[in-house]
């Protein structure tokens, strides 16, 4: 199955550096750009990415209401979560969970979406290799440029990094 490139750099940025901005970013501009409806998966993944950026700022009401509404629409595309190469009940498992840290006020904690397919998972690989990264690294070692990135997004224009080779 072909995985889209904007889906490659989301998995990339969710798993690698960490910039839950950027994958919001990268599947936002996919899903409007394909005409694509208000409960599609990209939005449910859209929503996960969100709640992580959130959390690690500390933004607790945020969090927990965005993984809400990524777990409450994710309930329903098991086959097309299945689709995209995820576990799907893994994922909603490490959502629920992440959901009850959060809720519990409990220090930030960032998860790996459980890939079980193993062509996507080397295309990831690779990439975060060339991009000088451990992909699936549990230690966020995310620089303040990307923490805080829509605060200083508004001082400087930022050119999301959106070109990715897939192998």
């Amino acid at each position: 199955m072909p995985f889209s490139k904007a889906y490659v750099a989301f998995l990339f940025h969710f798993h690698s550096d960490r910039d839950y901005f950027e994958c919001h970013e990268v599947l936002e501009d996919h899903w409007k750009n394909n005409g694509m409806a208000r409960d599609s998966i990209w939005v449910g993944l859209i929503q996960m990415a969100v709640s992580f950026y959130h959390y690690r700022r500390g933004n607790i009401k945020g969090s927990v209401k965005l993984i809400d509404k990524a777990i409450r629409l994710l309930s329903y595309k098991e086959e097309e979560v299945l689709a995209l190469g995820i576990n799907y009940e893994e994922l909603i498992g490490k959502l629920n969970r992440s959901k009850v840290r959060m809720v519990h006020k409990m220090p930030y904690k960032p998860i790996n979406i459980p890939i079980n397919n193993q062509l996507l998972l080397t295309i990831c690989k690779k990439q975060s290799a060339i991009q000088g990264y451990t992909f699936e690294n549990l230690i966020d070692e995310a620089p303040d440029k990307i923490v805080n990135k829509h605060t200083l997004r508004k001082k400087q224009i930022v050119v999301p990094e959106k070109n990715f080779a897939l192998i």
